[in-house]
């Protein structure tokens, strides 16, 4: 029996893990985590990571990190919508940044980045 990784999260290096908590929570739709019993820690936070079920998707991790964010990032999450340009628009108010708008590969997609500067790509439904 081949023995396999299963991915768990997605983590973002970061300088404020709860500011940007609470932007991704907004952006994907799902609370930031909540555990009673556990102290709060100022250095890191959660989307997903511990729930009781599983959901099917990947947990976000935020974790402060003294330096920050220098070159463009080489792993980036690609995120689906119905209508792209009220999604881009509904982000930027949220506080992301509309980077540029791409159509290739049979596919129309925006580039924004969060408000700690990581790239994220939106992209129009699949034909």
């Amino acid at each position: 029996m081949t023995m396999a990784s299963t991915p768990r999260t997605i983590t973002f290096d970061c300088a404020e893990p709860a500011r940007l908590a609470a932007f991704w929570s907004e952006v994907v739709g799902r609370e930031v985590d909540v555990r009673p019993d556990v102290p709060s820690a100022p250095d890191v936070a959660s989307i997903g990571l511990w729930q009781e079920e599983s959901t099917g998707q990947l947990g976000l991790l935020f974790l402060r990190v003294p330096e920050g964010k220098t070159t463009k990032n080489r792993m980036h999450l690609d995120l689906g919508c119905e209508d792209r340009a009220a999604e881009v628009a509904r982000l930027v108010a949220l506080g992301a940044t509309h980077v540029a708008d791409h159509a290739d590969f049979g596919i129309g997609w925006s580039v924004l980045t969060d408000p700690e500067g990581n790239e994220f790509c939106l992209a129009d439904p699949h034909p």
